[in-house]
């Protein structure tokens, strides 16, 4: 399969990591397809399995990224990959997330893990990145008021780029048998807190920019209240006590393996990203 002309299904096309991917594989010669609710190749909805047969014709590799802020979706991506079976699909590329080979394995995002493990239908690859950079940029980390507010505590976190994540998807994708049964935690070259973060941050904007150590009650309430649904709450809890208790993640070199070019830096992240906060 490796280097074969192949259509490529890249599901939350439009998202961080997606629309990043499109563009890498259509630089390497891939006809790609994205798919997303909205501004997308393909319509392309979780909740609407009318959508699913249709974005899978002609796909023989696939992006897969399940429902977002959902906490019960494995059984709806078993039944999609189901499908991609059937559609002649040969190699998927799932977006996880680090440590979650230690949940135990009713945990959704887990459970897909597991499921494509079982699966001889076509070959996969798990990539499980670390807290994304873009976070800062683009969505729940991204300051208000010269305040970045999230209960991390003093814990530091080894944050990825999604440009790095789309790149070792990229790889995985075009030369799949080289990456068949792979899982690659990802993660940035350096663990920081968020204040250190937010220093980097305030170098490069040349406006104050501290971290705010809320309650995580209190933080979370805030959350649900702002549409954030109930049940993800605890995933909101589990993840920040994670990294407060000091046990996020720890850079590798596991991009630089995939891609020969090690990750990017903070620094470089956010001198390139200075805009989103101007």
């Amino acid at each position: 399969m490796t280097n074969a002309p192949s259509d490529t299904l890249v599901l939350a096309g439009t998202g961080k990591t997606g629309s990043r991917l499109a563009a890498k594989l259509a630089k390497l010669g891939l006809s790609v397809r994205t798919a997303a609710r909205n501004g997308a190749d393909v319509h392309f909805d979780w909740d609407d399995a009318t959508t699913h047969r249709a974005a899978l014709q002609g796909v023989d590799r696939l992006y897969l990224v399940a429902p977002v802020m959902r906490t019960d979706f494995a059984d709806q991506v078993a039944t999609f990959l189901d499908l991609a079976e059937a559609a002649g699909v040969r190699h998927v590329t799932y977006l996880s997330a680090y440590g979650i080979d230690q949940a135990p394995p009713q945990v959704a995002l887990r459970a897909v893990e597991l499921d494509l493990i079982g699966r001889g239908a076509f070959t996969h690859s798990i990539l499980r990145p670390a807290w994304f950079m873009q976070n800062f940029s683009e969505t729940f980390l991204k300051p208000v008021d010269g305040v970045i507010t999230v209960p991390t505590a003093d814990g530091s976190e080894a944050f990825i780029d999604a440009e790095d994540i789309a790149a070792v998807a990229a790889e995985t994708l075009a030369s799949p048998d080289a990456h068949a049964g792979a899982a690659y935690a990802l993660t940035g070259s350096e663990a920081i807190t968020v204040s250190e973060a937010a220093e980097v941050i305030a170098g490069v904007t040349g406006k104050p920019l501290k971290h705010n150590d809320i309650d995580r009650d209190v933080w979370i309430q805030g959350s649900v209240a702002a549409g954030v649904p109930a049940e993800y709450g605890e995933v909101l809890r589990m993840l920040t006590e994670t990294i407060a208790s000091g046990m996020g993640s720890r850079p590798n070199d596991n991009v630089q393996k995939v891609t020969g070019a090690p990750p990017i830096k903070f620094a470089d992240f956010a001198r390139r990203t200075a805009q989103a906060w101007t």
